[in-house]
């Protein structure tokens, strides 16, 4: 999971169109993006959305918009607005 984890950060931090937060929200985008890489990107009750496997198996994620108080049971993608660029915060 570490190495798929690499890879979706690389993914978010060097997109293929960059987030413009008053075109599209940060999950659209973030779905967006995963699935031109070809991750399946499902919805998820229990996340923002999910990341599929062939073998079944999910990697949960949110969005938000601030770094604070963000629960350390999911994958989290945070857009940093006065950087203006996006990150991945790991499940812990």
């Amino acid at each position: 999971m570490e190495k798929i984890l690499k890879v979706i950060d690389d993914v978010i931090t060097n997109p293929p169109i960059p987030h413009e937060p008053y075109k599209q929200s940060l999950k659209n985008w973030a779905m967006y993006c995963l699935r031109d890489r070809g991750f399946i990107v499902v919805y998820d009750q229990n996340a923002d959305f999910a990341v599929q496997f062939k073998s079944g198996e999910k990697l949960y994620f949110k969005v938000s918009n601030t770094a604070d108080d963000l629960d350390s049971k999911v994958n989290w993608i945070v857009w940093d607005g006065a950087a203006k660029k996006v990150s991945l915060i790991p499940q812990m």
